[in-house]
């Protein structure tokens, strides 16, 4: 797989959107388009409103300096093909208001693409469904509730871990975690565990 000489395009506009960007450069990928689904952040944070949270504001990486055309607040819809290969993006824009997603009618467009890389970070948890009916706690920023000892919720026969317990973080976090909560739930089954911590 590479981007040499190719239309790429990346889905999402975190640190990993930022590393495809650049790899993608210097791959030699005839253009680089990014987008994402969120609103465009803010040149600077608001520092009353962003403690103890990761400041919200735009971030431009040495990836992106290498260049990309970036684009915010659209959905990508459809990958477009033909005779097997990737030819474009079908997207549209949306609007956000009170944090719900509104797509905005007309606004429909297609992006040449030959290689689509897909970089999508997590919003947070969906609340819809297996959560809901679970009934566990989340805490104040909306992730689900859990002990960083053994990962169990409210409800001590499920266990969250990873982005769905800490919210939107590195993978180095999630694999940490989700060794932790492996060991805590062999633990409560088998009454012990030989799982590495």
């Amino acid at each position: 797989l590479t981007a040499t000489g190719k239309h790429v395009i990346v889905i999402g506009g975190g640190d990993t959107g930022s590393d495809c960007v650049g790899t993608s450069n210097r791959q030699g990928a005839a253009s680089v388009t990014q987008i994402e689904i969120m609103p465009r952040p803010p040149e600077k944070e608001d520092k009353a409103m962003v403690w103890p949270d990761w400041p919200l504001k735009l971030r431009t990486s040495t990836s992106h300096e290498e260049g990309v055309k970036r684009d915010w607040a659209i959905n990508a819809k459809r990958v477009a093909g033909q005779d097997g290969k990737v030819t474009g993006l079908e997207c549209i824009r949306v609007e956000w208001t009170d944090g719900r997603m509104q797509e905005v009618a007309g606004s429909e467009f297609t992006l040449k693409a030959d290689l689509i890389l897909l970089a999508m970070g997590f919003t947070g948890p969906r609340k819809q469904g297996l959560l809901d009916q679970a009934g566990v706690a989340l805490d104040p920023r909306g992730n689900v509730a859990a002990s960083v000892i053994d990962y169990r919720t409210s409800d001590p026969q499920i266990f969250a871990c990873g982005d769905m317990r800490r919210g939107q973080s590195l993978v180095v976090w999630a694999i940490r975690e989700g060794r932790q909560a492996a060991r805590a739930v062999d633990e409560m089954l088998m009454g012990s565990s030989e799982l590495p911590r």
